[in-house]
């Protein structure tokens, strides 16, 4: 015999652009309530001393807007750090593919520009693509390196 919730009925009897939108909705209130909570929280904790009653209303309304954003700044940092740690490593592997892309060009350009025998004068292009190789080469590995040690 099979149950079904009620929730599972509504789901599968809606478009899937209304069930977006639904969760849009929700999400968007379920952070709204967090945020309010975050707020609360943070004004009971006695993180500052009091203001003073002679400052006023607009002085009580200040010292809410920053204990509010100082939790919420919190609350974002905290969300996005295994985000920021994911970009970082992503961004080193991008750009060290970048590295071994340029290094592959330069030699490309070394096998076009090197010697008919290896005992004779090397020319400028022929270094210079040499010097590229090396440079962009240990860059790119550096570079997985440390992608790898994050």
């Amino acid at each position: 015999m099979r149950h079904t919730t009620a929730a599972a009925t509504i789901i599968s009897k809606m478009k899937p652009e209304k069930i977006g939108r639904t969760l849009g909705i929700g999400l968007r209130i379920a952070g709204r309530v967090a945020g309010e909570r975050i707020a609360a929280s943070a004004q009971t904790a006695p993180a500052a001393p009091p203001a003073s009653t002679a400052s006023g209303p607009s002085g009580n309304q200040n010292t809410d807007r920053t204990v509010g954003s100082a939790s919420i700044t919190r609350g974002l940092s905290g969300f996005l750090r295994p985000f920021r740690r994911v970009g970082g490593i992503l961004w080193l592997e991008v750009t060290g593919s970048f590295f071994f892309l340029f290094a592959l060009v330069a030699g490309v350009g070394l096998l076009r520009s090197r010697p008919a025998h290896l005992h004779g004068p090397y020319d400028r292009n022929f270094l210079a693509a040499l010097v590229v190789i090396v440079v962009f080469s240990y860059l790119g590995v550096t570079s997985f390196w440390r992608a790898r040690k994050k």
